[in-house]
């Protein structure tokens, strides 16, 4: 009789090589590259480069550079979502939570993170009018930031750190324009007080 537990190895030995290459890592190289040439811009050969992995790799990986683009997509959101928690998450109340995220924004606006831009901002620009996959995406995940904002401000008004009076919907908007702004402008090479400026002015209007 033969033995299970030497079928399920041969199995799972027979269902293919392990990939070789960190996938994470590798997406993460490929926002960087997305987000200072743009979609369009950007090549096989300039995503193979810029991974480190040869052509074939990337194709086992993926179908074709549209796919590499929305996985690209969805493995920055996830990273910033995750250091966006994580500055907010020391504030002690709603508005210092708000004034961190925006602070958040606000160095990544500026020198050479600043010049590398937004993939979000950048996607909306170049593709969400002829790609409605893009567009979704695009479109939720900024209605994602407005409403962390929106929450921060409620947070802010519970707690009486925000007045009552502001209305949380409309700034919140206002807020993410603000943001999104910082990240566009940002690529022209501002610097970190210019942006810290915007910070300052933007919590003013929440007295």
């Amino acid at each position: 009789m033969s033995d299970p537990s030497s079928k399920l190895a041969h199995i799972s030995r027979s269902r293919g090589r392990p990939r070789e290459f960190d996938m994470d890592q590798a997406l993460d190289k490929a926002v960087r590259i997305f987000c200072e040439r743009g979609y369009h811009a950007t090549s096989v050969c300039d995503l193979t480069h810029a991974m480190q992995l040869a052509s074939g790799s990337v194709y086992k990986a993926f179908k074709d550079k549209r796919s590499v683009f929305l996985a690209a997509l969805d493995r920055y959101k996830t990273v910033r979502d995750a250091q966006l928690r994580a500055a907010v998450g020391i504030g002690a109340t709603g508005r210092e939570r708000l004034r961190l995220a925006l602070a958040f924004y606000a160095d990544a606006s500026h020198g050479a993170a600043g010049r590398q831009g937004c993939l979000v901002g950048g996607s909306a620009a170049e593709l969400a009018t002829f790609d409605q996959e893009v567009a979704q995406w695009v479109t939720a995940a900024l209605a994602r930031n407005e409403m962390v904002v929106g929450e921060l401000i409620r947070q802010g008004q519970e707690d009486g750190s925000i007045p009552p009076h502001v209305d949380g919907a409309a700034t919140a908007r206002l807020m993410l324009c603000l943001i999104q702004g910082m990240r566009l402008v940002g690529k022209t090479g501002r610097s970190r007080d210019e942006m810290a400026a915007l910070v300052d002015i933007a919590m003013k209007t929440l007295i």
